[in-house]
């Protein structure tokens, strides 16, 4: 299970990279119709398409979001900015031994569509994923 987790997770970063930006008139209505049903108070939710999925980025009770749909409006992953105070214990003091005199662009906790959260913290132009747990599992270059 965990194998095929990490495959989705590269997967999905893989697709981040390769996206694409598009308008809501070019979103499937069903992608659109989840979105509005689980994000009603979301401010201005800008698209990019990935391959054959579907990201929503946007404002949420003044929480920067983003959420990766399938075609069928199907949540595969939902991604929150947080702040790196709200990081597992052991995270940041791996992000500071390990990069030492880098600065952190941006902290952000995932949740995949089996509701398995990681951690996200993008330093020296890559992403570093750690578990919920705060253990390292990979770093991505960007």
């Amino acid at each position: 299970m965990k194998k095929l987790t990490l495959v989705l997770a590269l997967v999905m970063v893989t697709g981040f990279m390769m996206a694409q930006k598009i308008q809501s008139k070019d979103v499937p209505e069903a992608v659109k119709a989840s979105f509005q049903k689980e994000f009603p108070g979301a401010k201005a939710a800008k698209w990019d398409k990935e391959e054959s999925n579907f990201e929503a980025s946007f404002d949420n009770n003044k929480s920067d979001q983003s959420v990766v749909f399938d075609a069928g409006g199907n949540i595969l992953e939902i991604e929150v900015e947080i702040d790196s105070s709200e990081l597992p214990k052991g995270v940041m003091e791996y992000v500071t031994s390990t990069y030492p005199g880098k600065k952190i662009k941006e902290v952000a906790k995932i949740t995949d569509a089996q509701k398995i959260i990681t951690y996200e913290v993008e330093v020296s132009g890559m992403d570093v994923i750690f578990n919920e747990q705060g253990k390292f599992i990979k770093e991505i270059k960007e």
